[in-house]
Order: structure tokens, then sequence, then C-alpha cells
């Protein structure tokens, strides 16, 4: 806005085509490099596997960063990466959506200037659309929802209990965190944690939808921090922690929702959780659990883990069911998608039980199933042999 220029860099990761067009998010963060965007891309490859449909894998992003920014500002940068971008997209080639720094505003800006660029309308190029133009009910939603939705099955099935009650931390305040909390509240567990990367809001007594309200106004529609609205909430702000840095909080967790970003839980925050009796750690966002976290959780088999290529699984499930609806040129029910997704979680559960063999663990049928279908469809098609 002041006049000077700014330079970001910009990637788009294609990483596996097997099953079917690249697909993935975009990302706007500062820490966003090649790096991270190739173990992210190999990561959705057989999180999208998993969902049944017919996408591949891929990721991008840019290091700009969309706080502090004004709208303009805003609208100015998605039109630049997107005169990049277009060129490489197409409904059978490469599908990109939203992540972390992206949400329904970038998105239209971006697909507002690739109509622009292509005078295409209607071009299933991006998914998290407006339902103005071209959208699904329930894309917001559903990569909270879905994760509620699995860990339901999970915590049935393995610890023949309901999630009535149960105490969870939840990480973030995006969109992840946001539907996630809203769906364990209708099943009438208690959200204990909210966070951001300034600080932590602990809910002694639980969230209430009062709370959930002031939240999502002031994070989607103000873009302000948790620490300017700890007046407005039942909650007490903690600044510069997270949930799996409670140290001397003796707030109780059953079930952990990681929903903030990459490699947020340690090896001793992943003791933190075990030390407060955790029975279940869910991915809500890509690859929260770092490689020594994993080996802590792994120690205990009798706590479930479930991978975000499994738990998180939803959105990209649902950004799949947007593109069938654009070839369509349909607009689905929002029960319809709903169903379809509830649908979809039960069935990578089911994936995950019957790879996981006799006394193997969720997180090992995750990567099994999702791994050997990509192989299996690569020895099909001729690409090794």
């Amino acid at each position: 806005d002041g006049g000077r220029q700014r330079f970001n860099r910009g990637w788009r990761v294609e990483f596996s085509s097997v099953l079917g067009p690249y697909k993935g998010g975009l990302r706007f963060h500062p820490t966003v490099n090649d790096g991270v965007l190739k173990f992210l891309g190999f990561e959705q490859i057989f999180k999208n596997a998993l969902t049944g449909l017919p996408l591949g894998g891929g990721k991008g992003g840019s290091d700009f960063d969309p706080k502090g920014k004004s709208e303009g500002e805003v609208r100015r940068f998605c039109e630049s990466f997107m005169t990049e971008l277009f060129r490489y997209l197409h409904p059978s080639t490469d599908v990109p959506a939203g992540d972390i720094g992206v949400g329904g505003r970038e998105i239209g800006y971006m697909y507002g200037q690739y109509k622009r660029l292509t005078n295409k309308h209607g071009e299933g190029v991006l998914t998290g659309k407006s339902m103005l133009f071209g959208g699904s009910p329930f894309r917001p939603e559903a990569t909270g929802y879905g994760l509620i939705y699995i860990t339901k099955i999970a915590v049935e099935k393995r610890l023949g209990r309901t999630l009535e009650g149960s105490c969870c931390a939840v990480s973030g305040s995006g969109n992840v965190a946001q539907f996630a909390a809203k769906k364990l509240m209708e099943f009438g567990a208690k959200v204990m944690t909210f966070s951001d990367s300034n600080g932590v809001l602990v809910f002694d007594d639980g969230m209430t939808e009062d709370d959930w309200d002031s939240i999502v106004e002031a994070k989607n529609v103000h873009r302000m921090r948790l620490r300017d609205i700890e007046d407005k909430v039942t909650g007490r702000y903690i600044p510069n922690e997270s949930p799996w840095t409670l140290t001397d909080d003796t707030t109780p967790f059953h079930l952990a929702f990681p929903c903030a970003t990459q490699n947020e839980i340690d090896g001793k925050g992943a003791e933190l959780l075990l030390s407060k009796g955790v029975l279940g750690v869910f991915e809500g966002a890509n690859l929260p659990t770092t490689i020594k976290g994993q080996e802590v959780l792994r120690s205990r088999p009798d706590v479930i883990y479930i991978p975000g290529k499994a738990a998180n699984a939803g959105g990209v499930g649902v950004s799949g069911l947007e593109m069938a609806q654009n070839a369509q040129r349909l607009q689905w029910e929002p029960e319809e998608v709903d169903d379809k997704l509830q649908k979809m979680m039960g069935e990578i559960y089911e994936q995950m039980e019957a790879a996981s063999g006799e006394g193997g663990t969720l997180e090992e049928g995750a990567n099994r199933a999702g791994f050997l279908k990509v192989t299996r469809a690569m020895e099909e098609l001729g690409w090794f042999y």
C-alpha cells in the first residue's frame, strides 16, 4: 500500500499423479520453503489414496505472510501468485486448495485472477471456493468434522466409550481447530484448550458455544490474536505456551487434537500428554508430531494414534467431492455431502484396521493401506515392473 515493492518466493510441488490429478493445498506462511512443501506433498500422496477418490499428491505455497497485511496487499499478492501458477492448472492435471494462510478469501482472489487470465469460467481448478462460484457445502467444515467422525469411531471401537464428557486438548484456532471443536461440543466432549502462535487459551470447565462464537468472529472476521479476546471468553490466556507445553497446568487431557502446524508435538510434548493420562492423539494438522514425539507415542500401544494422512483426510475428500460437483455443473445439498464425508471417514478407519493386521496399530494400518494402494496402481500402469 505504501508504494514499496516486496518479493516473495512461490512453489508448486507436483509429486504424484498415479491415482489422479495432483491435489494438495497452498500455504502462505514465512516458514514455507521447498523442503517443507516436498515433505507435505509426499504425505499428501498417501492421504489422498486413503480417501478412495482418484486424486494424486501435491503441495504448494509461498513465504508470503498474510498477517498484518491489508486486504489490498493480500489481493495483489494472490493475483501475482496465480499469474505464475495458472498455466499449470487444469481439472485433470493439478487442482490446488487452501492451507495455512490460504482461506476462502485468498482462494477467491486467486480464482478471480485465473478467470481473468484464461476466460474460462466454472472450471474446477481450485477447491475451497465460495458457494457463489462453484464451492461445495461442508468444505470449510470438512477437515475438522471428518477428524471428529473418525475419532468417534476409534474411541468407540478401541476404548469402548463415547466422546461425551471427554476432556479434549485442541491446538490451533484456524479452520480445522474451529470445526473440530464445534463437532466435539456437539458430541458432548469438553474442549479444554485453543491456541495460536502467541499463546493458549485454557478453559477449565470446557469451551462454551459463546466462547466458540467469539473466537470464530475474532479469527475469521477481525483477524485478531487470542490474547486480544481474553476478556470476551471464559478461558484464561497463557502467553508463549501451547497445549503441549503446559507443564505446570493440571488441566486433564483425555484426547489430543494437534490442529495447528507441522512439528508442534515434540518428544517432551508427547511425554507430557502421556503423563496427563491421554488416551488418544488424532492429528488434525499435517505431520504435527515430530519423529521423537512419534517414538514416544509408539512406546504406548494402548494409546490410540491416528496420523494426519487418515485423521484429517476429510478435507481433501470433500475437495474431491467439490471437483465432482464442478464437473457435473451441480451443487449438492449439505446433508448429502455430510453423509458422504461420514461414510468416507468410516471407510478410512476400516482400511486402517484391515491393513494393521493382528496386533498392529492404526498408525501402521494407515501407512500400509495408503502405500499399497499407490504401489499397486503404479504396477498396473506399468510405471514400475
